[in-house]
């Protein structure tokens, strides 16, 4: 079943349309479309244009990087009035099935007001980074998450991460981008790590995330684990807001954009099954 066609039934009226996303970012060039490079923003567009027969243009909560994931992240864009939410998934997932092999899965679909965009309605996120310690790499892990061999110090880790909590001047872990930034201090209500196993994650939730921030901050904090770097330095790298003061950036084949929330939720049951 495909949805409305604008040769069957004139010109299609729309709606704003949320999709929630999951993606795993190895077949991808990155979230921003480009003109000769496939990415997860283009290959929505196309999605969109093909299944559904209309112009298509889909605004992301944010631009994940090249090799980077997500399982939570929110899109904007326009879709015909009157599909169902739940034909919208599965006519969506039926065509990425085919043509990337399901390495984008729309996982939920919702009416939202007009004035909604992805990126600006956005009031906060949840970036996940995840290490695999450990000299033996299972096949399935592969650029799935930043592969360290050898020792890490993780009370020294622990004990840094909450360093970032709270309100600061992230200038020393903001990468220089090709848009446009409103200042570099941000919020942090959440700065913590977890491990079980050879696995460690690092969880950040604030209100806003600068260039590569997630990436700068967790390479910091393995160059403490390595015992390169103590946490008092790190917090003086932190006071500095001298990106020259601080290590470069962690691959980004550990990032992962976990949620995306918004004031009222979008989507508020998704949290709970993730």
């Amino acid at each position: 079943m495909k949805g409305p066609k604008e040769g069957d039934h004139g010109e299609a009226e729309l709606r704003n349309t949320a999709l929630l996303l999951s993606y795993d970012g190895r077949p991808f060039h990155g979230w921003q479309r480009l003109r000769d490079q496939e990415t997860v923003q283009g290959t929505l567009e196309e999605a969109i244009a093909e299944v559904f027969d209309v112009p298509s243009v889909v605004a992301g909560s944010g631009r994940t990087d090249r090799g980077a994931h997500a399982v939570g992240q929110v899109a904007s864009t326009r879709l015909p009035l009157g599909l169902p939410s739940e034909e919208v998934v599965r006519q969506l997932n039926e065509y990425l099935q085919e043509t990337v092999d399901g390495a984008i899965i729309v996982e939920n679909a919702a009416n939202v007001p007009e004035d909604f965009h992805a990126l600006h309605s956005c009031t906060g996120k949840t970036y996940r980074y995840a290490i695999w310690l450990n000299d033996e790499l299972p096949p399935e892990y592969e650029r799935r998450v930043w592969h360290v061999h050898g020792d890490l110090d993780l009370g020294a880790m622990a004990e840094a991460v909450p360093l970032f909590e709270g309100e600061h001047d992230f200038a020393s872990f903001a990468s220089k981008s090709n848009f446009d930034r409103q200042g570099t201090v941000r919020w942090l209500s959440q700065s913590s790590m977890f491990s079980e196993g050879p696995v460690i994650e690092m969880v950040f939730t604030g209100n806003g995330f600068l260039y590569k921030m997630v990436r700068n901050l967790v390479r910091a904090v393995v160059r403490v684990g390595e015992g390169r770097s103590s946490v008092d330095e790190l917090a003086s790298i932190l006071k500095a807001k001298d990106r020259r003061k601080a290590p470069g950036s962690a691959p980004a084949s550990g990032l992962y954009l976990d949620e995306v929330y918004y004031a009222p939720p979008v989507f508020p049951d998704e949290a709970s099954r993730r």
